[in-house]
């Protein structure tokens, strides 16, 4: 196997560096939506949920969705990339 460059080695340790960063504000983000009211739905079940959703329900789903759709992934494969090594020797 090659071993990485200078430069691949210190790239690496900077994406790893950006996936800690990332994590933090995942957690970050995780206490925000922890300190909002329950939502509508758990108070009052009959409530109407087909209406305009309230700020604390609208702030709930979005921060969940990124966390879910965006920054978990993107943090997974900033992680892996940190760690990369290839398979076989270059030839």
């Amino acid at each position: 196997m090659a071993k990485p460059t200078e430069e691949e080695v210190a790239a690496q340790k900077e994406v790893a560096e950006v996936a800690r960063k990332l994590s933090e504000l995942r957690y970050g983000l995780k206490k925000v939506v922890a300190t909002l009211p329950p939502p509508r739905a758990a108070a009052h079940p009959a409530a109407d949920l087909d209406g305009e959703p309230d700020v604390a329900t609208e702030l709930r789903s979005t921060v969940e969705c990124v966390m879910t759709d965006c920054l978990t992934p993107a943090i997974a494969d900033l992680e892996a990339a940190s760690l990369y090594r290839p398979a076989r020797e270059e030839t």
